[in-house]
């Protein structure tokens, strides 16, 4: 089984490359920090209401949350195209 913790460096690394610290993107979400950095850690387990917003922020479909094939192909298609 996976390790919960690692399982959101995912999220971690789309929050920065869209240019987001934890409390700014929780701001602008409208959520406490810690609501968020929980989501982020993998602590807790966004809704997918919830799921959908921060995608949408952070311009990924909300099926990346619950489809590891969704986030390797979308990881696999930014570095093919150079992005970091």
């Amino acid at each position: 089984m996976k390790n919960k913790v690692n399982s959101r460096i995912w999220l971690k690394t789309l929050r920065k490359k869209s240019g987001y610290t934890q409390e700014e993107l929780a701001e602008k979400l409208g959520m406490p920090k810690t609501t968020y950095s929980s989501y982020e850690q993998g602590h807790r387990t966004p809704s997918v209401e919830t799921c959908k917003v921060i995608a949408d922020e952070l311009g990924v479909s909300w099926t990346i949350f619950f489809d590891e094939k969704v986030r390797e192909t979308y990881f696999k298609n930014d570095k093919k195209a150079g992005v970091k």
